[in-house]
């Protein structure tokens, strides 16, 4: 072939390229749009296309109908789904056939609201038919006391898939980050002869290497003490189960679980509205533990730190994490001074804000503020953060600057402006 064709061929195929792109940019524009974008020039969707236009439809069509009573100007659905659950089963099977999992995901919770499907997810078919996420969860978690006797195995399975795809996700990183932490935390340099850890103490002493003798002689032992066969660390989990926390009780729940599982960590799992209820004997299962909360309600913080407080044995070896967005109902002025006593008694202790993806958290600023004057950290962090929050709690390292270094905005004192 000639240079002169070559390059036909090429020019050829780059108007062809630019064609297709310019073509998927009207494709998608169409699907914004709608159908009247039709009568502006728009092309005919085919087949598959026109699916996924008419599941948008379903959910994202309104239209303005008169003025009620009360001189509000309501919503309708231009299309909708009738109500019913096989239609709304239907709808979600769709939307998980066109759609990639992260919008059909999106869509699911907007079809919360738009489409009443809270009253819906109480049949089982429909249960069946979406696609499980922390979100879809916490909603479950919400109704938890109305959903029928026909639809709770199903509510169980959605939650244990879900639970079980975050152990997948977490559990991992979870136990080397903290097993890593309590092995640090049990080495000495004055170890026994049976408690001497041979490789690090190598490593640490090359430079002593005695080419004479072809061999390290070592200037200081690396070892584990004897606690390291017993409990190393109390950790408290408490958990505030009012409605705002649904995602972040979800998260707490997993790594409870994971948690209690590691033998040198004790670990115990109390969650708290206007009540008190200690789920430690609950913890092997995170879907009892989910089943045994019930979001909504009020909070009393003062109330679940007292209660917290006549748990620990061992203040110096203990780990407090309060899980909450601080909207106290109770005493906040006892609650902070109580978080500051566990402070003063050598407790390591944290106020999470949230335990979740969903980004900044809505909180009580001024508690949180209240709590970093007292020396307790007050932040969110992601589920992906929270295995090295736990190992940098195990090591009593400063938890403020742990969330500087990871760059987490904390609440400071009045006058200090955050970190």
């Amino acid at each position: 072939m000639s240079e002169g064709g070559t390059r036909e061929e090429l020019f050829a195929e780059q108007r062809s390229e630019e064609e297709r792109s310019s073509d998927e940019r009207r494709r998608r524009w169409r699907l914004i749009l709608g159908a009247p974008a039709e009568s502006a020039g728009y092309r005919p969707l085919g087949d598959e296309d026109a699916a996924r236009d008419s599941a948008l439809a379903a959910l994202y069509n309104t239209q303005d109908r008169p003025a009620g009573a009360a001189g509000r100007t309501p919503k309708t659905r231009a299309g909708g789904l009738g109500g019913s659950a096989p239609a709304v089963a239907r709808w979600l099977g769709d939307i998980r056939r066109y759609f990639p999992t992260t919008v059909v995901r999106v869509m699911q919770t907007d079809a919360m609201e738009r489409l009443g499907l809270r009253r819906l997810l109480l049949e089982p078919e429909l249960l069946e038919a979406v696609e499980p996420d922390v979100s879809l969860v916490a909603t479950l978690l919400g109704l938890r006391t109305v959903i029928p006797e026909r639809s709770r195995q199903s509510a169980r399975d959605v939650v244990r898939t879900v639970t079980d795809q975050l152990e997948r996700r977490l559990a991992r990183k979870t136990r080397v980050a903290v097993r890593g932490a309590l092995d640090r935390a049990a080495r000495t340099r004055r170890p026994r002869r049976a408690d001497i850890d041979w490789g690090r103490t190598i490593h640490a002493n090359l430079r002593h290497y005695q080419p004479a003798y072809r061999t390290v002689i070592p200037e200081r032992l690396v070892g584990y003490a004897r606690s390291q066969q017993s409990m190393q660390r109390d950790l408290i989990l408490a958990v505030d189960q009012s409605g705002s926390m649904g995602a972040s009780v979800v998260y707490a729940s997993v790594f409870g679980a994971v948690l209690a599982g590691l033998r040198a960590l004790r670990t115990r799992l109390v969650v708290f509205d206007t009540s008190v209820v200690d789920l430690t004997a609950q913890l092997a299962d995170p879907v009892d533990v989910l089943f045994a909360t019930q979001l909504g309600g009020g909070t009393d913080i003062n109330q679940a730190v007292a209660y917290c407080a006549t748990l620990i044995e061992r203040p110096d070896d203990t780990i407090f994490v309060l899980l909450s967005d601080l909207f106290e109902g109770g005493q906040r002025d006892d609650a902070v001074q109580r978080m500051g006593e566990l402070v003063r008694a050598g407790v390591t202790t944290v106020a999470l804000l949230a335990l979740n993806d969903d980004g900044a958290p809505a909180y009580d600023h001024n508690m949180a503020t209240a709590l970093a004057e007292v020396g307790v950290a007050a932040f969110a962090c992601t589920p992906d953060q929270f295995p090295d929050l736990m190992a940098a709690a195990i090591e009593r390292r400063d938890l403020a600057l742990w969330a500087a270094d990871n760059g987490i905005a904390t609440a400071a004192p009045v006058g200090t402006g955050p970190l």
